[in-house]
């Protein structure tokens, strides 16, 4: 009994994945330890999948849909396991976010999490205050990599990001990882849906300077705002709120290096290093 209340509180999806998966392997006739030799995952990640501890990976959902004859059932939930692991200030929005015809992203002090790699993210983490643990690391890093499928989705979302040239400069999980960073960018900014702009260091005041916000449409045509700070998130909607930051936006896209511009000097930057 002490040890269901000390339980943490779990994203109820993981449960409800965790209960389907135990049925459709009973059905299958198998044990967990058989399930797990066949996906080639250990016993103990298997039962804590199963419990709700432990949230599947797509690899694990993949396999065990394959292994259990499901039909796609349990890829058909992998997408709101993956966005329980984000934080849960972020979750409404990530919701709004997965079904958007259009995102303006503008960003001061990191580089869009829709942009970042995997070693990017990580450092991110790692250098939460307090500090999460190694899991919590894990489980943040996977769902920020599954919301970038938003860059390819089809039908594809039209996409554009102003990130400031010392978000870029500032050496996040050292210069390895940092060079790798801009490459990616590079990479992203050549898909015909997304636009990366940079807001060169030393502009002087801008609408930017009071912090980062996103402004979506949606396919009801509904126009949002989002920012966050310290944890915190919060979406705009209503509709003169939602305008500012729209003009804010149109005004920043003005005075930052253009798509061209902005290539060029990622590829100067990669070159130093």
């Amino acid at each position: 009994m002490k040890a269901k209340e000390e339980a943490p509180d779990l994203p109820g999806v993981w449960s409800a994945y965790g209960v389907l998966l135990q049925h459709l392997r009973k059905r299958a006739g198998l044990n967990q330890q058989q399930l797990g030799d066949a996906i080639g995952y250990s016993l103990e990640q298997v039962a804590s999948v199963e419990q709700g501890r432990r949230p599947a990976k797509a690899a694990f959902t993949v396999a065990a849909d394959r292994v259990l004859g499901a039909g796609g059932v349990l890829q058909v939930l992998q997408d709101e396991v993956d966005r329980a692991k984000l934080p849960r200030f972020f979750r409404n929005f990530a919701l709004i976010e997965a079904q958007v015809v259009s995102r303006f992203d503008y960003e001061p002090l990191l580089v869009p999490g829709l942009l970042q790699t995997e070693a990017y993210a990580r450092a991110v983490f790692a250098g939460h205050c307090p500090p999460f643990s190694e899991e919590i690391i894990d489980q943040h890093t996977e769902a920020r990599l599954s919301r970038q499928k938003l860059l390819t989705r089809v039908p594809l979302a039209e996409l554009s990001f102003i990130v400031s040239e010392e978000a870029l400069r500032d050496p996040v999980g050292g210069s390895e990882v940092m060079r790798e960073q801009w490459e990616r960018l590079l990479e992203i900014g050549s898909l015909r849906n997304v636009e990366i702009q940079v807001m060169p260091a030393r502009r002087g005041f801008h609408p930017g300077k009071n912090g980062p916000f996103v402004v979506v449409e949606t396919h009801e045509h509904k126009h949002l705002g989002y920012f966050e700070s310290q944890g915190v998130g919060c979406v705009v909607t209503e509709p003169s709120e939602v305008s500012t930051f729209a003009l804010r936006y149109g005004k920043l896209r003005s005075q930052a290096l253009n798509v061209e511009e902005s290539a060029r000097l990622l590829e100067r930057m990669v070159g130093e290093t």
